[in-house]
């Protein structure tokens, strides 16, 4: 697998995990009332985005009637409704919805991915599934890695599953070990060439965050507009935010 295309061919054929294989191939039978006239993609969902990105964007793992329906991450259920908005506001996404495949969207120097690429039960990977889905993840950030400067962790479960993966690449982490928070940031050294990698954290845009107002949709800009700014991405004039905080 020499580039991203090559690795989110093979991520959607992928069946190592008999219960998410299972759940995510129910959840297609049974469907939605809304999306009963869907075809559901019912595979593993590989990430988006261009392939040069230097900034990534890690989350936790499809819903099962979001990303399980349209074959794309964070498509198609509230979490990406919120993200892709923030996204477009900060001028980083070509529009503020994504509805599906096909649906004409871009991403601006951004990529998406997950540690876990099919749908879990109620949202909850097991350890042995993020552990098994590892390999995916490490090889995409080995591909992104000549232009990769910053990644946005969408959520506690996403930090703790991409720092063995950092490490395991060779990047330092600082001492204490980061801790996962909203607006946390850390900076990675590579003793080899001198490269530096930001982390910054986030809190994920699940529907229960937005609706608690754990998370705000300012909350939500700031995260990515940081990320952005140490991804030292090229300024683009910001879209106008809808109304709300």
């Amino acid at each position: 697998m020499s580039s991203p295309g090559e690795l989110d061919a093979a991520v959607a054929t992928c069946r190592a995990c008999p219960r998410l294989v299972a759940w995510r191939e129910e959840a297609a039978r049974i469907k939605r009332k809304a999306f009963r006239d869907w075809e559901y993609w019912a595979r593993p969902v590989p990430g988006f985005g261009p392939a040069d990105a230097p900034l990534a964007i890690v989350g936790l793992a499809p819903a099962a009637h979001g990303g399980n329906r349209t074959g794309r991450i964070f498509t198609g259920d509230p979490s990406g409704d919120a993200l892709y908005a923030a996204l477009y506001d900060i001028g980083l996404a070509s529009q503020p919805t994504a509805t599906h495949r096909g649906d004409g969207l871009e991403l601006y120097g951004v990529r998406i991915t997950v540690p876990v690429h099919c749908a879990p039960p109620d949202n909850r990977p097991t350890t042995g599934e993020r552990d098994t889905c590892r390999p995916w993840l490490a090889r995409e950030l080995e591909l992104l890695r000549p232009t990769l400067r910053a990644i946005v962790v969408l959520g506690g479960f996403a930090w703790q599953a991409l720092l063995p993966v950092l490490t395991a690449a060779g990047w330092q982490l600082p001492r204490p070990r980061p801790v996962f928070g909203h607006g946390a940031e850390a900076l990675l050294a590579d003793p080899g060439d001198g490269r530096s990698l930001h982390l910054v954290g986030g809190y994920h845009p699940s529907q229960r965050n937005m609706s608690t107002r754990t998370l705000t949709p300012a909350m939500l800009r700031d995260a990515l507009r940081r990320g952005a700014e140490v991804a030292e991405l090229p300024a683009r004039p910001p879209h106008r935010s809808r109304p709300g905080p």
